[in-house]
């Protein structure tokens, strides 16, 4: 049974003013095209399939394109696993669970073997057994969601008195949730056996920040049983790929760039391939090209722009984050932001601030010394703002106007 394990897709995210939908959408695109090339029984996705931001119509038409993407994979007997991550609406996928339930009710109890050829999301600790195409031997699957309070805990667990105390009785019902799979009657400790997880595993490397959730939010579990006990693990929730411990324990990673903190990162997806004795081989490797997304500083706009054009003459799909530094009297800020809209089109967040550095002054230091003070000050302003905008200069000289009158 060959696997192809992804994870965090965020459908319908955004990154500041930025859609990315077209963006991910290509990047599943990607995904459907290696699982024809790779010849794929099983595409396995290890939870956050949805962003927390995308709106109803949006999850709508991201369904419909599923439909047109995977539609030949379904039909011709492929599998799609999935699960709930801690970006997944959960009143929304518990609604999806149903419905689709109610289209095909042939999850039923745990250890069950269910056909192939449809999509299965589980949003509670699920295990299940799919048959191998060729050879007809059962894999054992373990999915298991996010650990949230409303999935894993229950009864006078729900109460809790902090945050610490909340992870800690998460962490300990995710243990128990896993354990409890493994000693069902159904479970074959001899058998092939895959764990798909959202979590956050002890020992990763989380890179420069966490997607969107705080420490204090995460929850961090123990991994270190887990090479032994699964032929395979496939993970999500940290963004950047790397194994733990044992090359066949995996983050997949996201399958683009999601902000800044993952521009170094080379996304991919990980193909393994499971026999009747279980794990044939090593998982490969294969990857996904990204979005570019870096900083760009402006310093001198004067000099910087005609620089950036030269630089990056194919930028129009790059997200960038702009910082930008200009000088009244010298640069006009509006005129600056349009050459860097032209060279960035696809800026998603940006910042300026005036430097206060007026330079050598306009004004005519030989002119005569018999003018008043009032006249002297106007005189001054309107020299030194002649290279502002119209309006702005008028509004600056009419204040400047009502405290000369204050004064006098």
């Amino acid at each position: 049974m060959k696997i192809l394990h992804t994870a965090d897709w965020h459908l319908g995210d955004r990154l500041g003013r930025i859609d990315r939908t077209e963006d991910l959408r290509v990047a599943v695109e990607r995904v459907a095209s290696y699982c024809k090339q790779e010849a794929v029984d099983v595409l396995l996705v290890a939870g956050d399939l949805f962003s927390e931001l995308a709106r109803p119509d949006g999850l709508r038409d991201t369904i419909r394109h599923w439909q047109e993407v995977f539609r030949e994979f379904l039909e011709t007997g492929g599998t799609i696993l999935t699960l709930t991550g801690n970006h997944d609406n959960e009143s929304f996928c518990q609604t999806l669970v149903h419905a689709m339930t109610l289209a095909s009710p042939t999850v039923g109890k745990p250890g069950e073997t269910v056909p192939p050829g449809r999509l299965y999301l589980a949003a509670e600790p699920t295990f299940l057994r799919l048959e191998d195409r060729m050879g007809g031997f059962p894999v054992q699957f373990v999915l298991m969601p996010f650990p949230t309070p409303s999935r894993f805990l229950k009864g006078d667990s729900l109460k809790y008195g902090s945050p610490e105390e909340k992870n800690n009785l998460l962490v300990s019902a995710w243990a128990d949730a896993l354990r409890d799979i493994r000693a069902h009657p159904k479970y074959d400790l001899k058998a092939p056996a895959v764990l798909s997880a959202h979590v956050h595993i002890h020992g990763s490397t989380v890179g420069p920040s966490l997607f969107r959730i705080t420490t204090e939010e995460d929850v961090v579990v123990q991994g270190s049983e887990l090479p032994e006990q699964f032929d395979y693990v496939a993970l999500g929730h940290i963004h950047k790929p790397q194994w733990l411990g044992a090359t066949h324990v995996r983050y997949s990673g996201s399958i683009e760039r999601m902000d800044l903190g993952e521009q170094a990162d080379q996304k991919g997806v990980v193909i393994v391939e499971i026999g009747p004795d279980g794990r044939n081989g090593e998982p490969t490797v294969l990857p996904l090209p990204s979005t570019p997304i870096y900083e760009v500083v402006v310093l001198e706009p004067s000099e910087d722009i005609p620089r950036l054009k030269q630089e990056y003459p194919d930028a129009k799909d790059d997200l960038v984050n702009l910082h930008i530094r200009y000088t009244a009297g010298k640069d006009q800020l509006e005129e600056v932001l349009r050459e860097l809209d032209r060279i960035f089109p696809r800026w998603y967040a940006r910042d300026w601030k005036e430097t206060g550095a007026l330079g050598p002054t306009l004004a005519d230091a030989t002119a005569s010394g018999s003018k008043g003070f009032g006249e002297t000050v106007r005189d001054y302003l309107s020299q030194e703002l002649i290279q502002h905008d119209q309006t702005e200069r008028e509004s600056i000289l009419k204040i400047a106007d009502e405290l000369l009158k204050e004064m006098e």
